[in-house]
C-alpha cells in the first residue's frame, strides 16, 4: 500500500455495486479479500439485506468480516455487535396497519418486518416470496405481523410496480423516522439517524480508522451517506444521478466488476484522476 492510498477500511454496497448483472458475487473477490487481509484492510459489505443473508453470501470469507446490515441498523464484526438501532414497537405496528390499508386501496405491496433474529412476512404468494427470499436468508411466515416478538431493526415495503409511486404514502413518517427508497421496488423505514453512513462512522470509531483511510462504493440513494463518510467515495457508472453527483470518483459499472477493478487500482497506488 502506498502512502498515496493509505486505506484501512472498504465499505461496499451489494446490489448494483458489488454484485454482477445476475446478482452474484464475482469469483475474483475471494482472492482479493485474502490480499486485503494480508494488507490489514477490512472489507465491509454494506447493505439493506439482513445479517444472515450477508453471512450466507460471504461464507467463503474470514469469520471476522464486518457487516453493515439492514441499511446500517445492525453492525457486526464476527460474533461481536458493534451497534444496533431497534424501532419502537408502536411505530412498527402502525406501519403494518398502513401497508394493509394501502393494499385495500389497490397498492400491490408486501411488507418484511426485519428483526434481529429473523425477518417476518405474512404475505405468502409465490411472487412476493420470490422477492423476499432473494434478500432474506432467514425468514419466517407468521399469521399476523403485529404479533412478532423480536427487536425490529427495519421495515421493508415492496411495491411490485414502483417504490417511488408508493413512497409519498409514507412521506409524513419522515417527521420522525427514516423513509428511504432503497431500490426500484423497495422502501425502507428505520429510526431517525439510521443509515449506512452513520453505521460506517460508528465502525470507524470502534476500529480507530479515519474517514481519510476509508473507501466506499455505492449506486443508489440509500448509499449517499455511506459515500459521505469515506474520503475515497466511488459511484458506480450505473448509479442513480444523485449518487453520481455526490461521489468524489466514479467506478466502472457492476457488470464490469467495477468494485474489484477499482480496489485493485487503489492497491496498486494508481492515480485516481487517470481514469
Amino acid at each position: 500500500m502506498t502512502a498515496q492510498h493509505d486505506i484501512r477500511l472498504i465499505a461496499v454496497d451489494m446490489d448494483g455495486t458489488l454484485l454482477d448483472g445476475e446478482g452474484h458475487i464475482p469469483d475474483e473477490l475471494w482472492p482479493l479479500l485474502d490480499e486485503l487481509d494480508e494488507r490489514g484492510i477490512l472489507f465491509a459489505p454494506a447493505s439493506g439485506r439482513q445479517l444472515a443473508t450477508l453471512r450466507r453470501s460471504f461464507d467463503h470469507a474470514r469469520d471476522d468480516v464486518v457487516y453493515i446490515a439492514e441499511n446500517g441498523a445492525y453492525v457486526v464484526r464476527g460474533d461481536d455487535e458493534i451497534s444496533s438501532d431497534a424501532l419502537d414497537p408502536e411505530f412498527a405496528a402502525g406501519v403494518v396497519r398502513r401497508v394493509r390499508a394501502l393494499a385495500e386501496r389497490g397498492f400491490d405491496l408486501g411488507l418484511v418486518v426485519c428483526g434481529k433474529r429473523s425477518a417476518y412476512i405474512e404475505r405468502v404468494d409465490a411472487a412476493f416470496r420470490a422477492e423476499s427470499d432473494r434478500y432474506y436468508a432467514k425468514i419466517e411466515i407468521v399469521d399476523d405481523l403485529l404479533e412478532v416478538d423480536d427487536q425490529v431493526l427495519k421495515l421493508a415495503v415492496y411495491d411490485f410496480r414502483d417504490a417511488e409511486r408508493s413512497e409519498p404514502e409514507f412521506a409524513d413518517l419522515r417527521e420522525t423516522h427514516q423513509v428511504v427508497v432503497s431500490g426500484h421496488h423497495w422502501i425502507d423505514l428505520m429510526n431517525p439517524g439510521v443509515n449506512k453512513g452513520i453505521a460506517l462512522e460508528r465502525l470507524q470509531t470502534a476500529l480507530g480508522i479515519t474517514r481519510a483511510q476509508t473507501a466506499a462504493f455505492g449506486d443508489y440513494l440509500n448509499d449517499l451517506e455511506l459515500l459521505d463518510a469515506a474520503a475515497y467515495s466511488f459511484a458506480m457508472a450505473n448509479a442513480h444521478p444523485e449518487v453520481l453527483e455526490r461521489a468524489a470518483h466514479r467506478a466502472p459499472s457492476n457488470v464490469e466488476q467495477g468494485v474489484l477493478t477499482t480496489i485493485r487500482r487503489l492497491l496498486d497506488g494508481e492515480d485516481l484522476a487517470a481514469g
